[in-house]
């Protein structure tokens, strides 16, 4: 029995109508089954950070599989720097958006490519080398600096000078040097001298142009490449436009195959319990697993009665049956945005059978599964915005499709 038939047949709390004729007095409320979870396959990772109280999370999730990739390859266990990809990215972000003339969506957000990106054309550091906390604290509090940031360019733009002038950028680099700490040239890491170029190709061993990222929507042409048209894809960074199907497919294959998926979602949905249940679900608004006079009790509730019966999430329950249209529909209403990066780590199943996918966070140890939250196939399927894998963990025929 679905979550949802309980909380009809039982009631839904002081106040809500009592099913069955019996009286609160009468029958008391039932105890919660609550969700309970069995891993079926479960990656190698490295441990949960927090990214706190700046906008970075792309950064984080980003780093995160990187770190499982280099422990797939069978590399030492590292934490990289995150803020060394922010404060690379927020610079040539400022050029980029100076010679738009302040048409960038300038601010904190990014996207998987930018891992790539920076990991391509400056390296990677290690994060003892480059932490970015320069100003006292033990995590990143970004509110000030990225103020202060975006004022700077929109300065630097709108200034009364009717020209840019030639030291911009020395004062804008003058800023983050004072909010994140000097870049380092070269630094020393178990007693060998780096580069940050050197670190990346000779530690990590990771070559950035094996990684692609996909996405799912019918505004383009499926197996073809586009610029996903999120504010925070400041690069333009393309992704491959596979069927919905099939992007769950490839998240499949990459987890059963030993590859991890970074995953990036709109996390804006009722259903994204981490905190309290440690799920994100999409419940079925619509009681269409229910029977016969079931049917009429559900329908005489209030959509108030409804919606806490729905999202009380105190079992698994009926989720809604997500399809390829619902997702271009949720994309163009903006109801699906493009909220937060996670990192796909594994597959489990519920107490039912169901199957969801193992997330790993970056808000710390926040939850009942310290840091880590389960998400429905429903979900994932209604809510990704894009995902990056190594190119081996795509399924042969669609890497073949792609040309890959």
């Amino acid at each position: 029995m679905s979550e949802l038939k309980k909380l009809i047949l039982t009631g839904i709390g002081a106040g809500i109508l009592f099913l069955g004729g019996y009286s609160q007095e009468q029958k008391e409320e039932p105890k919660a089954e609550g969700f309970k979870f069995t891993t079926i396959k479960e990656l190698k990772t490295t441990s949960v950070k927090d990214q706190y109280k700046s906008g970075t999370c792309w950064s984080f999730s980003g780093l995160s599989f990187m770190e499982s990739e280099m422990l797939r390859m069978g590399k030492p266990e590292v934490n990289l720097s995150e803020m060394f990809v922010v404060r690379h990215c927020y610079y040539d972000k400022a050029v980029k958006d100076v010679r738009l003339h302040g048409s960038l969506n300038f601010g904190p957000g990014g996207a998987f490519s930018d891992i790539l990106y920076v990991w391509k054309n400056y390296g990677i550091v290690p994060n003892d080398v480059y932490n970015g906390l320069t100003i006292g604290e033990k995590k990143p509090i970004h509110g000030e600096m990225d103020e202060v940031l975006k004022d700077f360019i929109d300065g630097v733009i709108k200034n009364q000078n009717k020209k840019v002038s030639p030291v911009w950028k020395t004062a804008f680099d003058g800023i983050l040097d004072a909010y994140l700490g000097k870049l380092p040239e070269k630094f020393n890491y178990n007693g060998k001298e780096y580069t940050p170029q050197s670190f990346a190709k000779d530690y990590c061993g990771l070559n950035p142009d094996d990684y692609v990222m996909l996405s799912s929507y019918t505004h383009h042409p499926f197996y073809q490449k586009f610029a996903i048209e999120v504010p925070d894809n400041w690069l333009w960074g393309e992704v491959y436009n596979v069927p919905i199907d099939e992007l769950e497919q490839v998240i499949d294959n990459a987890i059963n195959t030993g590859y991890t998926v970074a995953w990036a979602a709109d996390v804006s949905e009722k259903g994204f319990a981490t905190s309290k249940k440690g799920v994100a679900v999409i419940p079925d608004a619509n009681g269409s697993d229910l029977k016969g006079a079931e049917i009429a009790k559900w329908e005489k509730l209030t959509d108030t009665e409804k919606e806490a019966a729905l999202y009380k999430l105190d079992a698994p329950g009926a989720e809604k049956t997500i399809t390829q249209e619902m997702r271009q529909v949720a994309f163009d209403d903006y109801e699906t945005t493009d909220d937060h990066g996670m990192h796909i780590i594994g597959i489990a199943k519920d107490q039912n059978g169901t199957l969801y996918y193992k997330v790993k966070n970056s808000w710390g140890k926040y939850n009942l599964y310290d840091g880590y939250f389960y998400a429905s196939k429903p979900f994932v399927r209604y809510k990704t915005m894009s995902i990056m894998l190594h190119k081996d963990a795509l399924p042969k025929a669609l890497k073949k499709k792609l040309g890959l």
